[in-house]
């Protein structure tokens, strides 16, 4: 009744836990999903128009584009006059001021000159000085002219007779009487004495801007009721477009009501949950296996739901092309680390989705569905550099095929093709290069292993491997061999080789802790002789955990720890045990002294490493190897596991378990040359 509970309630949070995913992965595709008021009309210049006769049911203006009016405004502002205040007293206060300070003359110049230099000043002042920051605003707005305000009256001066403060100092410098007495005017810091008697005008100058770019139409030309705007078929011209972007304009401004936004996201509602509620029964029905796994359903999820945001944030925003986007690594990541299947039902989804923010969905999806289905079938694993390459290159020829079909149904007129898509396409082929530093972000958050990983930890020249070959070369040799074993019998029952290969290398590399206490690493000595039974099971025990706490010290992923805990299981050290128990009859021993941690293999590749490790530690101490009496050990050795229930949590198979005894067989006799026996010459 406890255990119905308990499963009933963990039935309970994983429907709850799905449910979630849907919910979330709905509420963010829904927000960011653009909303068109407007009637869903896909169009664009060079395209043929795909539905009936258009006709204009009402009098709508035909709107500039965007830039044509951004181009009639820059002319204007060419022409536009900027607003300067005159203030006639600055020059008397200055000039007032130097007068104050050198009542005698500026030394280092003669009296008669200071004449010549309130001259110069007075001139200045009257052409105008402008702050050096303005006047070189106004030098890169390209203004020519400006209008200064004096008194009541208005008047236009060229910006070439007015003089910026630094301009006017130059000018006072370089004259040719005072220019003389540089040194002098420099001393005195006359700069000093000239300040802007120009100030803009900013409330008018920004009224005058605003009236002139007022005057600006928006509109050139109208469209009358009843008017007939294109027909089905027809191609549609740079007017046309505009007429079409006018009419949809106009029917938004006089149609945007709340009551037509909230059903339109409602329908965006309906439809993006009857496409995840598909997937989910998908995952349900033929994939329960990844329900198990949280990190396989966040993935799943995650991937349905960046690509809809990363679409609508492109068109909404006017991005760049959508076709630039690297839809294919989506299942491309799903077909290396769970299959195709799931990769492709998953993109089909997605894909669904995206369609509704993009203008011509058919095309759209016809391009990603051919694409997704390239990437997946050209791409097993994702391994080396020279796979990926080949994948992004099937994709960018698929997609320029695939388009140029497209275009030759649509148009029949190769001349009028449409080149600039062809280097999206490119485009998108390049980025799908980022698949391979990206895998390594999916597997740090997903918690997945690509092949990649596998080939990286399987070097033997490297980190942990290295140091055990040189501290316990046994223990490195044993490894090596167990780890032959094992893939060959993973192919032949079809479990992944790579995986359990790795584990294999990784899995006594806690002998390293005590590696002497190990048959495979003793040379004549054996100092389990003379230590308690139980302190040797404990020292023999203890290089599965001590394996583990190596393996979190080396940030090895996860799996690596499981191999490492499964490969005895809950097993015995039956050596030690049986040896104690013999010692002490009378005694009640406790078997957890002499047990392994565990727990037992929960998966295949970690029931062929158990297989494997048995098997191959023990094949070193028959005293003949003949086919017989090798097979009489695997037999032995391998029905024992199966009687003691160390199988029990895994799906393998006794075809999986027969298959592993036979390549089991074969190996070990050509490890250890078995031969035939010669039959004797009778003699007669």
């Amino acid at each position: 009744m406890n255990k119905s509970i308990i499963t009933r309630g963990r039935a309970l949070n994983s429907v709850l836990a799905l449910g979630g995913f849907v919910l979330v992965s709905l509420l963010v595709i829904v927000w960011f999903l653009p909303r068109n008021n407007t009637p869903q009309m896909r169009y664009d210049v060079g395209k043929p128009w795909m539905y009936g006769s258009l006709i204009a049911k009402f009098d709508f203006p035909i709107y500039k584009s965007d830039q044509v009016v951004q181009q009639e405004r820059d002319s204007l502002l060419a022409l536009f006059q900027p607003y300067y205040h005159y203030d006639r007293s600055m020059e008397k206060r200055q000039l007032a001021k130097l007068q104050a300070d050198y009542p005698k003359g500026i030394p280092g110049m003669p009296v008669a000159q200071m004449r010549t230099l309130y001259d110069r000043l007075h001139r200045l002042y009257q052409a105008g000085i402008i702050g050096t920051p303005q006047y070189n605003s106004i030098a890169k707005d390209s203004s020519s002219m400006v209008r200064v305000i004096l008194g009541k009256s208005v008047q236009s001066m060229q910006v070439g007779c007015i003089y910026s403060t630094m301009k006017a100092y130059e000018q006072l410098l370089n004259d040719d009487v005072l220019s003389a007495y540089r040194s002098a005017l420099q001393q005195a810091d006359v700069v000093s004495y000239l300040h802007p008697n120009m100030t803009y005008d900013k409330e008018r100058s920004t009224t005058e801007l605003n009236d002139l770019l007022a005057t600006v139409p928006l509109a050139s030309g109208m469209v009358l009721s009843g008017q007939k705007i294109i027909d089905r078929g027809e191609i549609v011209n740079e007017h046309t477009y505009r007429v079409l972007a006018s009419m949809e304009k106009e029917v938004a401004r006089r149609n945007v009501s709340k009551g037509e936004i909230k059903n339109t996201v409602i329908g965006q509602i309906i439809y993006v949950l009857l496409l995840l509620g598909l997937f989910t029964c998908f995952l349900v029905m033929f994939r329960p296996q990844y329900l198990e796994k949280a990190r396989s359903v966040v993935m799943l999820y995650v991937m349905i739901t960046l690509y809809p945001v990363m679409v609508s944030l492109f068109m909404e925003h006017s991005l760049l092309s959508v076709y630039i986007i690297p839809f294919a690594i989506g299942p491309m990541f799903i077909r290396v680390f769970m299959d195709s299947r799931t990769a492709f039902t998953t993109h089909v989804v997605t894909m669904l989705i995206c369609a509704v923010a993009v203008k011509y969905q058919f095309e759209f999806l016809l391009l990603q569905l051919i694409g997704g289905l390239v990437a997946i079938y050209s791409l097993s694993d994702l391994s080396g550099r020279a796979q990926l390459f080949k994948c992004a290159l099937f994709v960018t020829i698929a997609n320029f095929v695939v388009f140029f079909t497209l275009q030759l149904m649509q148009t029949g007129d190769i001349a009028h093709f449409e080149t600039s898509m062809y280097s999206h396409f490119v485009a998108n082929g390049v980025l799908l290069l980022l698949a391979y530093p990206l895998m390594y972000v999916i597997e740090r958050t997903f918690g997945f292993t690509s092949s990649v990983t596998l080939f990286e930890l399987s070097n033997t020249n490297k980190g942990l491997l290295r140091k055990m070959s040189e501290v316990a070369p046994g223990t490195f040799q044993h490894s090596i061999t167990v780890a032959n074993l094992a893939a060959e019998i993973a192919n032949r029952i079809g479990a992944d080789s790579l995986l359990v290969r790795t584990g294999a290398l990784y899995h006594d590399i806690g002998k390293m802790k005590a590696p002497v206490f190990f048959t495979e690493n003793q040379v004549g000595v054996n100092p389990h002789k003379g230590l308690p039974y139980k302190e040797s099971a404990r020292i023999i025990i203890s290089h599965v955990t001590e394996g583990v706490k190596m393996a979190e010290k080396a940030n090895l992923p996860t799996f690596i720890r499981e191999f490492i805990l499964t490969h005895h299981g809950t097993g015995m050290a039956k050596y030690f045990y049986i040896n104690y128990k013999n010692e002490h009859p009378d005694e009640e021993v406790d078997v957890r002294d002499f047990s392994y941690p565990g727990p037992d293999p929960f998966t295949r590749e970690q029931a062929i490493l158990m297989m494997a490790d048995t098997v191959e530690a023990a094949s070193r101490s028959l005293p003949e190897y003949t086919e017989e009496s090798i097979k009489g050990l695997i037999d032995r050795l391998v029905d024992n596991q199966l009687e003691e229930g160390h199988f029990k949590e895994c799906p393998i198979t006794f075809r999986d378990i027969a298959l592993a005894k036979a390549v089991m067989l074969e190996r070990l006799k050509s490890i250890y040359h078995t031969r035939i026996s010669y039959p004797e010459l009778k003699r007669g």
